[in-house]
């Protein structure tokens, strides 16, 4: 069986073959190297959950109900924290403020358990 059948040369093919490698190694070095000087065309957008519309809800801890710490709770799921078994409940108990003193701490900033405006900014747009 010859390449010719396929309407496809032996030389064709490996020069295929070779540019695709190379396309790949290429790919791969430019996904690892950062690139500092490419500035991104808009900024991220904040992560909204639904729960609450202001852009700073109300402070929020332990004890606290509602709308402001379901809206925290589901932005600390989406940061991958635990919650707790029941979820997005919208009761702060002891596994929220656990979650919120771990992302607190992964960030960086006061680690007190309260979600206030730092914490909210940390949850709308990461560390």
């Amino acid at each position: 069986m010859s390449f010719r059948r396929f309407g496809v040369s032996l030389a064709a093919t490996v020069l295929m073959l070779a540019g695709v490698s190379a396309l790949s190694t290429a790919s791969a070095a430019a996904l690892t190297t950062p690139q500092a000087s490419v500035a991104p065309s808009s900024p991220v957008p904040a992560v909204y959950c639904g729960y609450h519309g202001a852009v700073t809800p109300p402070t929020v801890r332990r004890g606290s109900t509602g709308n402001a710490v379901r809206e925290a709770q589901c932005l600390l799921q989406y940061w991958g924290f635990d919650v707790g078994p029941t979820g997005v409940d919208g009761n702060f108990g002891p596994r929220t403020e656990a979650a919120v003193r771990d992302i607190q701490a992964a960030c960086g900033i006061g680690v007190d358990g309260i979600v206030g405006p730092i914490t909210w900014s940390v949850l709308r747009n990461g560390c």
